[in-house]
């Protein structure tokens, strides 16, 4: 059985997550689940935006760990939400910087 992890980290760092995601899938063998960037002509609602915060606590949930993506050290209000829901859910933390 492969490790599941979901990658965590700020939308600006995206083209990081991807390829954090391809060196982990490659390296490690682990499955990656991540956030998906915002692609859609529009802007979207209170309640898209509400729905896929929770679809990504799912991903967690599915998860043996998850891997933040903290680059320079950050980590912004959403992250550290999601690493604190992690951690109540008894999940491996990983950060790419310590």
């Amino acid at each position: 059985m492969r490790k599941v992890v979901t990658l965590c980290g700020s939308f600006r760092f995206y083209h990081d997550m991807q390829e954090i995601a391809e060196r982990l899938e490659l390296e490690k063998g682990w499955v990656i689940l991540s956030p998906l960037p915002h692609v859609l002509d529009r802007a979207l609602t209170e309640e898209e935006t509400a729905m896929l915060g929770e679809i990504h606590l799912s991903k967690i949930d599915l998860s043996d760990a998850i891997f933040v993506v903290n680059v320079g050290g950050y980590i912004g209000q959403a992250v550290a939400a999601e690493i604190e829901y992690a951690k109540q859910k008894g999940k491996e933390i990983i950060y790419l910087e310590n």
